[in-house]
């Protein structure tokens, strides 16, 4: 395998998009494919980074419809288990007037919230493990029970002990997490194995209260992540290496249709500068330059003739 082996874990979903404003029976959809790690490890491929994604799914056509996607974007599926019964989860995402989304999931049978107890499983984690960079969210956590977690947190120390690179977006989603404090509680005691976060500001204030940027970066810090590159969208964010700080701005979109896989985006042009070499500041404006792109677009995933330099 040529270039650093990096592997991007999570679910991968089917979607239907293309509305704007409520959806009346009878409208019609386009069924495309997203997922916040799933955008993620496409974005990155796309950026020149070649990812293995490590999720589960179905035996069933539109699995391996998706499989045959990823492949044709240059993702690598050799971690992709397939469940014998479950199939990949659904949402739907309607969008108002200004662009910003929302989501409707059918996700509860989802082949992935089962990927650690598959027979498959321990050869996967054996392979991810030796991993130079790791990758997941939130969501990724929300989706596994208890064991599942903890095999992930595993994973995360073996990847570690090899010397590889832990980067990880808390994208708390409520209605994954029944339990908050169960979120708060998971979310700051795997920080100390945690190279990067990559936080959403309106996030943050949701699971945490609201609070000013600092406060929430330091929270991380102080948990034990490293480095922090907090978001706010068409804001900007920060940057924080855990002694010296500083905001970033982003350029405004020209337009914006869907704010879908903006953050996931932003994340693939953080993840492609610094495996890159560059300083977390570079790193933060190439995930912004990419992010005003991709809000330009229908769906988590733009074309890929609409990449820049494409």
């Amino acid at each position: 395998m040529s270039g650093p082996h990096i592997v991007i874990l999570g679910e991968a979903m089917l979607e239907l998009s293309g509305q704007s404003g409520a959806t009346p029976l009878g409208s019609m959809f386009r069924l495309r494919q997203g997922g916040d790690t799933l955008n993620t490890a496409i974005y990155l491929s796309r950026l020149g980074h070649k990812p293995t994604y490590f999720t589960a799914l179905g035996q069933d056509p539109y699995s391996d419809a998706m499989i045959d996607e990823w492949q044709a974007e240059g993702v690598r599926t050799d971690l992709v288990l397939r469940h014998p019964v479950r199939i990949p989860g659904l949402y739907a995402i309607e969008t108002d007037s200004s662009g910003e989304r929302s989501f409707q999931y059918w996700r509860g049978e989802s082949a992935a919230r089962d990927m650690f107890a598959l027979p498959e499983s321990d050869a996967a984690i054996d392979a991810a493990s030796k991993a130079d960079w790791l990758y997941f969210s939130g969501i990724s956590l929300s989706i596994l029970d208890a064991a599942g977690r903890g095999r992930l947190l595993d994973l995360m120390a073996a990847v570690r002990a090899r010397g590889g690179q832990i980067v990880f977006d808390p994208n708390f989603r409520p209605r994954g997490w029944p339990d908050a404090d169960e979120a708060r509680t998971l979310f700051m005691a795997l920080a100390r194995q945690i190279d990067l976060v990559l936080p959403s500001l309106d996030d943050e204030d949701l699971l945490f209260g609201a609070a000013d940027p600092q406060t929430h970066i330091d929270r991380w810090h102080e948990a034990g992540a490293r480095h922090v590159i907090a978001k706010q969208g068409a804001k900007g964010g920060w940057v924080s290496n855990g002694e010296t700080g500083q905001a970033f701005p982003v350029t405004p979109a020209d337009t914006v249709v869907d704010t879908t896989g903006a953050g996931d985006s932003f994340n693939a042009g953080v993840l492609a500068a610094l495996i890159e070499g560059a300083s977390l500041d570079e790193a933060a404006r190439r995930g912004g330059e990419l992010a005003r792109i991709v809000v330009g677009h229908h769906g988590a995933i733009m074309p890929a003739e609409a990449m820049p330099n494409a």
